[in-house]
């Protein structure tokens, strides 16, 4: 089972802001397990720490913006997405301006410096968001659209078009994330030089020059308008008659602005507070409706805080019905666990096939069968007695006790048909013999029961 992630140990980047055009400092540091990404503001004397969540963000005017009580922090999309992509779960960062420091306007430093430091195992098992179903926003006016579909792990594809000669359509696409740093980290943006004097004019770019972004000549200019503005970014002359990439600095990669597109969207896909298993297909994204997506998988996620295990039926189990007898001393017609698809250190997962052959539907209820409630929190107690007995080194010689049940609810009732997964998880280590649990059972995607286990173990007589 994969754990969370934090930094092996803080580090300090300086450079200026995009917008204000500041010297700013901003802090990476470890967090400890379930904090998630946050930012402060260290220059300003007791406002709030803002959650990196999509329902946060307050603006995308070049780059994402994220507000809390009227505190705000910009272009957070590239640290963001170093970050996700080195796997880490729960970092704090520390940053004295209104924006992280735009620095070479790629996510390159931020993950050469995370590569440098290093990252270290939490206790707390990852927890992905894990797409069941299609997820799609769409701007009609722009032609942009988002989709994300089910896979077994993040991919992404962009295709990025302008009406430019030079920039007409192209295409990135990142099949595994632990190629980030290789393949996607030093993509730098990019701005159209007819765009530059409305972005000057209106305050927009204080803090951008050469070193930090592509600049695309794609529409003719006089000569002497075109010396200006290059002029004010320090920008070498060049003739108004040949279109190109202006820069001094050459593309690190042929489809560099598509590959920088992929990091706003790894960076926006942040915001949703968990690692993602599923394949994001981008057509013209941008942070707008980037964070239209992040927004609406925010919203999933908050209708299903708990998500049901994958239960595929053609896999073999870890522990089918024999080795279950070996364990447990129940049987018919009290033994309610069929078999056990997953198991990690803290957790297990098991399914029961309900039939209508139940001895209990002759009685509840003859007319309307449904499983009783109470046959529901016994087959979660049988499967946590799964999970502890397999740790122990002699688990046929032990048994565990039930001693308290806390906090149970039933959302749904089960009936004849339904296949019921479990998913028991340890709240604790064990200790002196007892153990802690808090357990779920779904049908399908929804959550029918839950309750939390204290048991004891026990050596057999």
């Amino acid at each position: 089972m994969q754990k969370q992630k934090t930094l092996g140990s803080e580090f300090s980047l300086k450079g200026k802001g995009l917008h204000t055009g500041l010297n700013i400092n901003v802090t990476f540091k470890p967090a400890q397990e379930n904090h998630g990404y946050k930012i402060k503001r260290i220059d300003l004397e007791g406002e709030p720490v803002i959650d990196a969540l999509a329902e946060n963000v307050t603006n995308t005017q070049r780059g994402t913006v994220l507000s809390r009580n009227e505190v705000q922090v910009s272009t957070v999309e590239h640290a963001l997405a170093a970050l996700y992509a080195w796997g880490i779960d729960n970092c704090m960062i520390e940053v004295d301006a209104p924006e992280i420091p735009i620095l070479e306007g790629s996510a390159g430093v931020f993950s050469e410096n995370i590569k440098r430091v290093g990252t270290v195992e939490q206790n707390a098992p990852k927890d992905y968001y894990i797409v069941r179903h299609k997820i799609e926003v769409k701007d009609e006016k722009t032609g942009s659209s988002l989709v994300i579909l089910p896979d077994d792990k993040l991919r992404i594809d962009v295709l990025i078009e302008f009406e430019s000669p030079v920039l007409p359509n192209q295409f990135a696409s990142l099949a595994d994330i632990n190629e980030f740093h290789s393949t996607i980290a030093e993509s730098r943006t990019f701005v159209f030089l007819r765009e530059i004097e409305m972005l000057l004019q209106n305050d927009l770019i204080k803090g951008g020059d050469l070193d930090n972004a592509i600049v695309i000549y794609d529409k003719k200019m006089e000569q002497g308008e075109m010396d200006g503005i290059a002029d004010t970014l320090g920008l070498p002359h060049k003739n108004v008659k040949e279109f190109g990439y202006i820069n001094d600095k050459p593309l690190v990669f042929p489809n560099e602005p598509a590959r920088h597109k992929l990091i706003d969207v790894i960076g926006d896909m942040a915001l949703i507070g968990k690692p993602i298993k599923g394949h994001i297909i981008a057509i013209k994204p941008g942070h707008k409706i980037n964070n239209q997506l992040a927004r609406l998988i925010r919203k999933d996620i908050k209708l299903n805080d708990i998500q049901a295990p994958i239960y595929d039926a053609s896999e073999a189990p870890v522990m089918d019905i024999n080795r279950i007898r070996e364990l447990l001393p129940h049987r018919y017609p009290f033994l309610l666990v069929d078999k056990i698809i997953e198991i990690g250190g803290d957790y297990i997962v098991g399914i029961k096939n309900v039939t209508v052959n139940e001895p209990f539907f002759q009685g509840h209820f003859p007319q309307e069968p449904v499983m009783p409630g109470v046959l529901l929190v016994e087959a979660m107690a049988q499967t946590g007695g799964l999970l502890v007995l397999n740790s122990a080194s002699e688990p046929e010689r032990y048994s565990t006790y039930f001693m308290k049940i806390d906090g149970v609810k039933f959302r749904q009732k089960v009936v004849p048909g339904d296949t019921l997964i479990f998913r028991m998880q340890m709240l604790s280590p064990i200790r002196r013999n007892i153990s802690t649990m808090k357990g779920y059972v779904f049908v399908g995607e929804k959550v029918v029961c839950e309750a939390e286990f204290m048991a004891q173990i026990i050596k057999n007589k």
